[in-house]
């Protein structure tokens, strides 16, 4: 099948890749020349395991191309699958539906110059009502045609940065919101080669099942950390002994042929500075506003964003307790993209106790593994980013830990702490729970009450 990709972020462009390895003809498509060039170089724009390999195979075999011209793109195409952003509008909660609406016009315009029947299916993350609403409604004005004259779609992507290939490429289920039986069919046959749960439904359907994906996990991870604060406040707690005796729910862990088994939502069943990145903050917030539009009350929702917001506040007062003091004092913040194995900065926790810190007096120095120094430039942090872990640690008073990352738990803790002012560890996300760390290091994990002495 031909296909065209309107957009190549994470999910365009994994999207793309994903599905010119299993043998489709797919043109991607972006308004930046320089972004073009540098996927037609084989270089993804950001960091996702795995997928240079499949741009580089997919550009070599000729089942992967990359343009700016939608026209040249969309020749032959049966299929066009919008994958822009929808982020927030600046300083509000809703949705911007700019790139969405401009695209869409773009693709009527193209199918107005031709009589064969095409589909349009959105793949960005739209509140329900949107496919409908606003990109069904605009191809018809551009194309001059009638729904049923061109197909209508709309098949949410369930990607997690850092994983997006493999989830991709070995999805747990694909979720087609189809206008009518002709439209959802193609999408069918798009994804005929997965051997998976294939959910036919109406439009809305599919777009609400994104945001209830997306808010179960918010809920998930905002429970954990709010029980890390109460197990903070009451002495000998620890959060992860806790977790423990949760999981071990027959109804969340259960036991298959006597072996525990773990699925993996419980890892978001765990306690940390809260989530971030392009997807949560901005799905939850657009689910209240849709909540609020329609009088329906989102409590539940409006609590998970007030405790996320609280939480990279409250390791900052850890640090505080721990330093008596943060003005002047020297920072080694470990982790700054929302969360390990990506590069991505979009309301990264990491980033809010950055600033944080700052306000507070402290001087900064950061360090991530997979953010590059021209990354950390574009993001304002030239002042503050080091290129090497041993840079960021060294003649720090403190080190904050705010991404899991392996590099940190492998690190020689040993060399690093001698080079340090004060070897004071705050563990953001636990990733040192189990390392044997140096004897002069103060260690301070979230999710711990004070300590209890036992009576002799």
């Amino acid at each position: 099948m031909i296909v065209t990709i309107v957009g190549t972020g994470y999910v365009g462009l994994v999207t793309g890749a994903c599905l010119a390895s299993i043998g489709h003809t797919v043109r991607c498509v972006d308004v930046s020349e320089e972004r073009v060039e540098m996927i037609r170089a084989g270089q993804a724009p950001f960091y996702e395991p795995g997928l240079e390999e499949l741009l580089s195979e997919g550009l070599e075999s000729g089942r992967l191309s990359v343009t700016t011209d939608l026209a040249k793109a969309m020749e032959n195409s049966v299929l066009s699958l919008i994958a822009v952003g929808t982020p927030s509008k600046v300083g509000a909660l809703e949705p911007d539906l700019s790139y969405l609406e401009t695209a869409a016009r773009q693709i009527g315009e193209e199918l107005r110059k031709s009589s064969d029947y095409h589909v349009v299916a959105v793949k960005s993350t739209v509140i329900p009502g949107t496919t409908r609403g606003v990109v069904q409604r605009v191809v018809e004005a551009a194309s001059g045609r009638k729904p049923g004259e061109f197909g209508v779609a709309m098949n949410p992507e369930f990607l997690r940065e850092g994983s997006a290939v493999e989830d991709f490429r070995n999805s747990d289920r694909i979720v087609i919101g189809q206008a009518d039986a002709r439209s959802g069919d193609v999408l069918a046959d798009l994804y005929a080669y997965f051997d998976c749960e294939k959910l036919r439904v109406g439009i809305e359907e599919a777009e609400l099942t994104k945001y209830a994906s997306n808010a179960l996990l918010s809920l998930l991870i905002s429970f954990s950390n709010e029980l890390a604060g109460l197990c903070e406040a009451t002495a000998g707690t620890d959060v992860e002994t806790v977790m423990e005796g949760l999981y071990l729910d027959r109804r969340l862990s259960p036991a298959v042929d006597g072996a525990r088994v773990r699925p993996e939502i419980l890892s978001y069943l765990r306690a940390g500075i809260g989530f971030g990145g392009s997807c949560l903050p901005k799905d939850v917030n657009a689910l209240r506003v849709y909540g609020r539009l329609n009088g329906v009350p989102t409590p539940m929702m409006d609590a998970v964003m007030l405790t996320n917001t609280a939480r990279p506040v409250r390791v900052v007062e850890m640090a505080l307790k721990a330093l008596g003091s943060l003005e002047g004092k020297t920072i080694a913040l470990l982790g700054v993209a929302f969360k390990a194995g990506t590069d991505d900065l979009r309301s990264s926790p990491g980033l809010a106790i950055l600033q944080a810190l700052v306000a507070r007096g402290a001087k900064v120095r950061a360090f991530d593994p997979f953010l590059s120094p021209k990354a950390a430039e574009r993001a304002g942090l030239n002042g503050s980013y080091c290129p090497t872990l041993e840079l960021a640690v060294k003649d720090a008073d403190a080190v904050l830990i705010t991404t899991g990352d392996p590099v940190f738990r492998n690190a020689d803790w040993e060399r690093l702490s001698s080079s340090m002012r004060g070897p004071v560890v705050i563990d953001g996300r636990n990733a040192l729970r189990h390392v044997t760390l140096p004897a002069a290091v103060r260690y301070f994990p979230i999710g711990q009450g004070e300590q209890l002495v036992e009576a002799n």
